[in-house]
């Protein structure tokens, strides 16, 4: 399978099932209501964030924060497509995690477009301390960022045989 297909299969496939599990929750459960899975660890919520990640800018001004979002969303997205542009045929790991973010980036996009606010419902904590609710989008987000970081420190790129020391050396 070619990269474009690789890469959009992925990216299509997360912003879909982000959709469709925040389209069951928002019929299954009233906002703030939740529902106990593991009790005292695990929680399917509804709740709608309408700021960034952990909350940033929640509380932020709505004529104002509703804009900012989509304009980082957007270059988001484009610089996701350019380093899509990077990366090599063969480099399947980095193809999916670049196409996780990217598909979680469409995914709470749609979500700012139409409810001014991202639908999350995934809660883990213990006792009475919370991690922020999230959601498909925003673990798929996580996911791709941790192994971008783990490539960054542990792969050593392959010298291209065509390609002299010194050229590399610059």
């Amino acid at each position: 399978m070619n990269k474009p297909a690789f890469v959009a299969i992925i990216a299509v496939s997360v912003a879909t099932a982000d959709q469709l599990i925040k389209v069951w929750l928002r019929a299954a459960l009233a906002r703030h209501d939740s529902i106990d899975v593991v009790p005292g660890l695990f929680s399917i919520v509804h709740a709608c964030n309408p700021g960034g990640a952990f909350s940033f800018l929640a509380g932020a001004n709505e004529g104002w924060r509703l804009p900012f979002f989509f304009i980082a969303s957007t270059l988001a997205i484009v610089m996701l497509f350019y380093f899509l542009r990077q990366v090599h045929e063969k480099q399947r790991v980095l193809q999916f995690a670049l196409a996780g973010i990217l598909g979680g980036a469409i995914g709470n996009l749609i979500d700012r477009a139409w409810f001014g606010c991202v639908t999350d419902f995934l809660d883990v904590y213990w006792g009475r301390y919370h991690w922020p609710a999230f959601n498909v989008a925003d673990s798929f987000i996580s996911i791709g960022v941790v192994i971008l970081f783990a490539h960054s420190l542990f792969v050593r790129e392959e010298q291209d045989p065509g390609e002299s020391r010194a050229e590399t050396s610059r």
